[in-house]
């Protein structure tokens, strides 16, 4: 990628992938715009923890860029012991992104404005799960949710549990016009190629020191700045590279899975007995979906 000027760029909603060959890197940017509004639409979350879903959507968003196989899906959760946040979990496969918070409200409106991540979370853990389409396999990995936000975590995630040095930026900007959340993970593969097993992972190779310090130099307003493109800012990261390879990755949505049919096929699996304890006065069971905040009339 030598100029920006005659490429096709990469606004809002969409994935940029991209390798450094000579440094052994790979990377993908993000920038959610109407997709990251319209899931947040879903809840009357209040101002701090609409910023926290926002980020835990990018991190979400970057790290199901990393999967191959299309249907593969990327699961981020953080639990928490005891704290006001009870449950955030964000979701990707195929382009599709969902997310919801389970929190204590009456126990958030004494926490003041902007809470940092230890009083929401208190001693909580987060866990990602990949599971890839092609083969069935899970895998899953927890970590302590430690840090000042959750990109710090993922980081730690990514360092501790799959030995590959990773740099995480994120950032959130919220207004009159809605939010724009944005990302940027670099990763170092000193083996070459994915999936290689890595027997001498060095977080102090000076290749990956080079690109962390670049990668780094990202600031916050140019994340969520919609007038700069995803390309436009690879380029002011990287342009003294001898190569930076682009691809453009998946077109984002928000894709929540519920549907009247996949509820009945739940219900099927309790017994009768349970189902009649789950009946309204009306005998239906109203299923409530966290995901987009609709209900469910099952008549079974």
């Amino acid at each position: 990628m030598s100029d920006t000027s005659q490429i096709d760029e990469t606004g809002f909603d969409r994935l940029l992938n991209f390798t450094i060959p000579a440094r052994d890197a790979r990377g993908r940017l993000v920038r959610l715009g109407p997709v990251v509004d319209t899931i947040l639409s879903a809840h009357d979350y209040p101002p701090a923890l609409k910023h926290l879903l926002a980020e835990a959507l990018v991190l979400t968003a970057l790290m199901g860029g990393l999967m191959k196989e299309e249907d593969s899906q990327v699961t981020l959760q953080a639990h928490t012991e005891g704290g006001v946040v009870e449950l955030l979990v964000c979701d990707f496969r195929a382009g599709e992104l969902r997310g919801y918070i389970k929190h204590d409200a009456e126990r958030f409106a004494g926490l003041g404005a902007n809470p940092p991540l230890e009083a929401l979370f208190g001693k909580g853990s987060i866990a990602m799960t990949f599971d890839v389409a092609t083969t069935q396999q899970r895998h899953q990995g927890i970590v302590p949710l430690e840090g000042s936000s959750l990109a710090e975590a993922v980081e730690y995630y990514f360092v501790q549990s799959e030995q590959v040095p990773t740099l995480i930026r994120a950032a959130v900007r919220t207004g009159p016009e809605g939010c724009v959340a944005a990302g940027l993970l670099v990763q170092h593969l000193p083996d070459g190629e994915e999936g290689r097993e890595r027997l001498h992972v060095r977080m102090d190779h000076p290749e990956w020191e080079h690109v962390m310090i670049l990668a780094g130099s990202a600031r916050h307003e140019e994340l969520v700045d919609a007038d700069l493109s995803l390309e436009a800012l690879l380029w002011r990261l990287f342009h003294e590279e001898a190569e930076i390879r682009t691809e453009k990755g998946a077109f984002l949505s928000r894709g929540c899975r519920c549907s009247v049919v996949r509820f009945e096929e739940v219900l099927a699996r309790f017994p009768k007995s349970d189902r009649e304890d789950m009946r309204n006065n009306d005998g239906i069971i109203v299923v409530d979906c966290a995901f987009c905040s609709r209900e469910f009339a099952i008549e079974d």
